[in-house]
């Protein structure tokens, strides 16, 4: 507990440090992570956010649904590409190689090509993440929103583009330059018939996909007449990753064909179900709060945050999931019946027939028993609704709502509450932009435009109502106390979050903030052990590593401008604290699993 003395020393400097305190969300207009909330609870106040423009590759005037190249991806995967970038290749298209070895040969001729070349390796080495899927992830949000060659600039202000792509977008200044010194243009415009002629073999394949998914939801394609829906064809890349996003009613699809010109049509598939469905849940998205209990019931289940918190969007995947379901290719071969059956014959056909039904539905079982012990908790209900559906001629559209809203929801919930959660998730393919927020997501947003009051009352909430992740919460109020110099609570919430966090990031600030309050304190010892823990619990990025080495280095103090106040009460006078230097960077937000989707 701090002692008066300890608090008035120590106040003064809180709201410098709130300054440099890391956030967990970005701004709805530039955020493109994993979510897809579109409504909020009847007793959270929410706002509307900005819709965020559409990837420089989409025409509003062009297709609704379309499979094409862009020479902007190709420019940034041919980039990452002579950098080392090597995932999949074995299984890569042969084109891939072409491009390799046509980029080598430019480079290898040129001097000053070697040199830019070195530059674009070594940002990229600079920049690279721990996880794979997450570091050719940030490239990808980077790329779309890209103009085209030679300018290759962002098509949109900084502030609008993905979060994961700023992080990266210093990349463009010497893709540039690369580009313009191997004549980066001239490789595309020579390997483009080979592009062409992938996306001409899987047009009809494609073509198949969008048919047979709208028959079986018995409705007509492009039911969002605003709404794109674009499949990006880059061999450079892992043909084993697919990179879906989703910004505003733009839905795109960024995939890589394998040696045989084959894609992943199931995740390209998955994402065009999002395309179809979201419109028609979000539409009713404020209507769902009866079945927020379901929240609840999977907040220890390892899902993404965003199916934890926002009730549409674990409807919306449960019922994505439970129509893959209906419709997997199972692997069992369809019984056929004798051309002619006797009398005698026919109860033993029938019962092989029979047999193979079971085999099928065995293995369609397997795959809901999955989705629910992953946290998609709803899949089995919507499955077994689904079969009523099939045999019925109304839409999709039109039954929906009887789907939804005719739900026995005590029942249901009977029924999750028995499932034994596994501990890994297969996540999902699509990431989500712009969203209107709720929860802890939107008392992040409010603390970013200066509304602690709100803030601290949605985290608070969040705690009491067990709708959130707790130590995010404690971090979120911990940060609040900060904003209004609260010292006791701020250090408690701090330490709360130290104590039930999981979250390498939250942990790692943590035990930041908590060392720059002990050396406000003069507590050197008691601030270098939380430097030092952070540096062992740190999430991977430049910046936590940074903080807790300048800890390291030095004690903190205020930045530049910012004074003690002095003890009215005492005539002794608080030591002038150092300086301290230049303030880090508000460091990007952690991936939430993950939409930057």
């Amino acid at each position: 507990m701090l002692s008066s003395r300890s608090f008035r020393a120590l106040a003064p400097h809180l709201l410098a440090l709130a300054l440099l305190a890391p956030g967990i969300l970005q701004p709805p207009s530039a955020r493109a992570q994993s979510s897809s909330s579109q409504s909020s609870s009847s007793s959270t106040a929410t706002i509307q956010p900005e819709i965020q423009k559409p990837p420089s590759l989409i025409d509003p005037a062009g297709p609704q649904i379309s499979l094409q190249t862009s020479e902007t991806v190709f420019d940034v995967a041919a980039a990452l590409n002579t950098c080392g970038y090597d995932a999949g290749l074995e299984q890569s298209a042969p084109v891939r190689q072409k491009v390799r070895d046509a980029v080598n040969a430019a480079v290898m001729a040129s001097a000053d090509a070697q040199n830019t070349r070195d530059q674009l390796c070594t940002y990229i080495r600079q920049h690279e993440l721990s996880d794979s899927s997450h570091n050719l992830s940030q490239y990808v949000s980077l790329a779309l929103y890209v103009t085209p060659p030679p300018e290759l600039t962002n098509s949109v202000a900084l502030t609008e583009m993905p979060p994961d792509s700023t992080q990266v977008v210093e990349l463009l200044p010497i893709l540039r330059k690369f580009a313009r010194q191997i004549d980066l243009h001239y490789i595309w415009i020579s390997v483009r018939p080979q592009y062409d002629a992938i996306v001409n073999s899987l047009h009809d394949s494609l073509s198949k996909m969008v048919v047979n998914t709208n028959a079986y939801l018995k409705m007509p394609a492009n039911v969002n007449g605003d709404s794109r829906f674009a499949v990006v064809l880059e061999p450079l890349l892992d043909p084993g990753q697919t990179n879906a996003r989703v910004y505003g009613a733009d839905y795109v699809v960024v995939t890589s064909p394998t040696r045989d010109d084959k894609v992943r049509m199931d995740e390209i598939r998955h994402t065009y179900l999002h395309y179809e469905l979201e419109p028609l849940l979000y539409s009713r998205a404020s209507s769902m709060d009866r079945l927020l209990p379901f929240l609840k019931s999977v907040r220890e289940a390892p899902l993404e945050y965003t199916f934890r918190s926002d009730i549409v969007s674990l409807v919306t995947e449960c019922m994505i999931r439970a129509i893959e379901a209906r419709t997997m290719a199972t692997g069992v071969v369809p019984f056929k019946a004798p051309a002619v059956v006797s009398h005698t014959e026919f109860a033993a056909v029938e019962r092989q027939r029979h047999a193979t039904e079971q085999k099928a539905e065995a293995v369609r079982q397997a795959a809901v028993k999955r989705s629910m012990e992953q946290g998609y908790v709803l899949t089995a209900y919507f499955y077994d609704k689904l079969a009523a559906f099939e045999k019925e001629p109304q839409s999709f559209k039109e039954t929906i709502g009887e789907i939804v809203y005719g739900m026995d929801v005590p029942s249901e919930l009977g029924h999750v509450k028995h499932i034994e959660f596994s501990q890994q998730n297969e996540g999902d393919v699509v990431h989500h932009g712009t969203r209107q927020l709720r929860g802890l997501d939107l008392a992040e947003m409010k603390l970013l435009q200066g509304d602690v009051n709100a803030a601290s009352t949605l985290a608070h909430q969040a705690l009491t109502q067990h709708t959130g992740d707790t130590a995010r919460a404690d971090f979120l109020l911990a940060r609040c106390a900060v904003m209004q110099r609260n010292v006791p609570d701020a250090r408690h919430y701090f330490e709360e979050t130290v104590r039930l966090g999981k979250d390498p990031r939250l942990l790692a600030w943590s035990h930041i903030y908590l060392g720059r309050m002990d050396d406000l304190e003069h507590s050197r010892d008691e601030a270098l052990a939380q430097y030092q823990q952070a540096l062992v619990t740190r999430d991977g990025q430049v910046d936590t590593k940074e903080a807790a080495e300048h800890g390291l280095k030095e004690p903190y103090g205020p930045p530049a401008g910012v004074h003690q106040q002095q003890d009215d009460s005492s005539d002794d006078t608080q030591p002038a604290q150092k300086p301290d230097a230049p303030a880090q960077p508000v460091p990007p937000a952690p991936p939430t699993a993950s939409p930057q989707r």
